[in-house]
């Protein structure tokens, strides 16, 4: 079997080194702040929060997150798991209106070791994909094409999200 290598990657798990302690994670940094657009923040629910990728494996590249900051998946309540399992579905009919992707890859890795960026705080990814939309880019240049505007896709899921959220005000 041959194998491919995605160098890109590896450099974005290493600009996380160092910078988060115990008392900062830019997830609950991003959940803190008023700076929505700034932080890419889509949705706020009570227990979870829908946040756009800024390092995305593709366009519209989502993250479910709970608020309560943990690490420990076996942790999550009853009701984070439940908002949180309804925003993921809500971040799939929003892209599909979005972006009329032909599938999704979603998931959560826990732990560095099973490729978190960001280990200490769990979330899970939600990524449209279309038939052909991968290519060489990121072996042989070591970049990742994004091919639509991350501040425009911002402002149009945050117009399309209430209406596909499902929870209980």
């Amino acid at each position: 079997m041959e194998k491919l290598f995605s160098p890109w990657r590896s450099k974005y798990i290493s600009s996380f080194s160092g910078k988060e302690t115990e008392d900062t994670c830019v997830l609950c940094d991003a959940h803190d702040s008023s700076e929505d657009e700034t932080n890419l923040v889509v949705f706020r629910g009570r227990e979870a929060f829908v946040l756009m990728n800024k390092f995305p494996y593709n366009s519209g590249h989502l993250m479910v997150i709970p608020v309560r900051h943990t690490a420990d998946f076996g942790s999550l309540t009853q009701s984070e798991t439940i908002e949180m399992m309804s925003l993921l579905a809500a971040s799939e009919r929003a892209l599909r209106e979005l972006s009329h992707p032909q599938g999704f890859n979603i998931g959560m890795n826990v732990g560095r070791t099973s490729g978190a960026g960001i280990d200490a705080h769990l979330h899970w990814h939600i990524v449209p994909r279309w038939n052909g939309d991968t290519n060489f880019m990121p072996i042989i240049a070591e970049v990742k094409v994004v091919s639509e505007d991350m501040a425009a896709q911002w402002k149009r899921l945050r117009e399309i999200f209430p209406r596909m959220v499902l929870l209980h005000p």
